[in-house]
């Protein structure tokens, strides 16, 4: 068995439809040295009948690691996810993030030592959303504008995500105002840095999860380079039940307990005494 360059962590949880377009667009990849790592939060049945079908119908090798439905407790599967990579070097995304056929490439590409990689996603609206098809993905169809504003998008400054490329994605890259965080949907890094960390804080749900992480590995000397412009997902629409007041608030406290005391290990991660 060759050495596997790229793990691919994908996260999901009981969203199946979407989880079926996400895969074929890695199918759709001009880099191929990879594995995809499922990272399943407590999925039912459809989702292991979706991976048992997927696995044979694509060329790519797929890692299915669940437990239990316990509410939302990504954080956990993502640790569990990280524990299960065959490769030293970590892409993560979600079960909802469509990947353009250089989003694999443009990581490995820049990968490097000392640095984790930030990108950004692409939101569709639902209709938008329902309306692509495998077809779409593998003809690569669905990243087109024209194609899309067909379907009804609108013109806006975000649509040059999706049309940059070369100068104008460095130079978009070079001067957006967002931050080059750790983004849960668009992010990688050399799993020997996120063990070093202890990876994710399993105390916290839903809201920032994966910023807090990336604080941790910015206070352990780890910088971030900016890829939004260049490493490409559309992100598909559907509602956020488990986003709650409480969770958003704890997660925030211990945001700022991470960067008051420029916290570089969690004792809640992947090793826990």
């Amino acid at each position: 068995m060759k050495n596997i360059e790229v793990s691919i962590i994908i996260s999901t949880y009981n969203q199946p439809l979407w989880l079926e377009k996400v895969l074929w667009s890695y199918e759709a990849q001009t880099f191929r040295n990879f594995e995809v790592i499922i990272a399943d939060d407590g999925s039912k049945q459809p989702t292991f009948d979706l991976i048992d079908t997927m696995k044979a119908l694509v060329t790519f090798p797929i890692i299915h690691v669940w437990h239990e439905d316990k509410g939302f407790q990504k954080s956990q599967i993502l640790n569990k996810g990280i524990k299960a990579c065959n490769s030293d070097y970590i892409l993560m995304s979600d079960g909802d993030c469509i990947a353009r056929k250089d989003f694999v490439e443009i990581h490995a590409d820049r990968k490097e030592k000392g640095y984790f990689l930030s990108g950004g996603y692409f939101m569709l609206p639902m209709n938008i959303s329902n309306e692509i098809t495998k077809e779409n993905i593998l003809d690569q169809s669905c990243f087109d504008v024209k194609w899309l504003k067909g379907k009804g998008l609108k013109s806006s400054f975000k649509n040059n995500k999706l049309t940059a490329s070369g100068f104008k994605s460095k130079v978009l890259n070079a001067i957006t105002p967002t931050n080059a965080s750790w983004n849960g949907h668009n992010a990688s890094g050399w799993k020997e840095d996120i063990e070093a960390i202890n990876g994710f804080d399993e105390r916290m749900q839903y809201g920032g999860q994966d910023r807090e992480l990336g604080e941790r590995l910015f206070n352990s000397g780890i910088r971030s380079k900016q890829i939004r412009y260049s490493a490409v997902c559309l992100h598909l629409d559907h509602p956020r039940g488990y986003k709650t007041p409480e969770s958003i608030a704890k997660n925030k406290g211990i945001r700022a307990v991470t960067a008051s005391e420029k916290k570089v290990w969690t004792d809640f991660g992947i090793i826990q005494s």
